[in-house]
């Protein structure tokens, strides 16, 4: 019997910490690929988790890093 691809993944939970790094990695407009290399995860990993909690990830009016004033 195929296992399920959930089993085959070298998948890992996320800790609360990593949530609310994603979060504020989000709040700031940072690129999804960005947040990728910082949190030690594939991109899809990251748009997966941001869905399940209800993160957007789409930019904001503004910028990407910020106010580059």
């Amino acid at each position: 019997m195929a296992e399920t691809r959930a089993s085959q993944s070298n998948s890992r939970e996320w800790t609360s910490d990593q949530v609310e790094q994603l979060r504020q990695l989000a709040g700031g407009n940072t690129p999804v690929g960005v947040m990728s290399i910082k949190l030690g995860r594939s991109e899809a990993a990251i748009r997966s988790k941001a869905h399940a909690e209800g993160i957007s990830l789409a930019p904001a009016n503004r910028p990407p890093y910020g106010d580059m004033r």
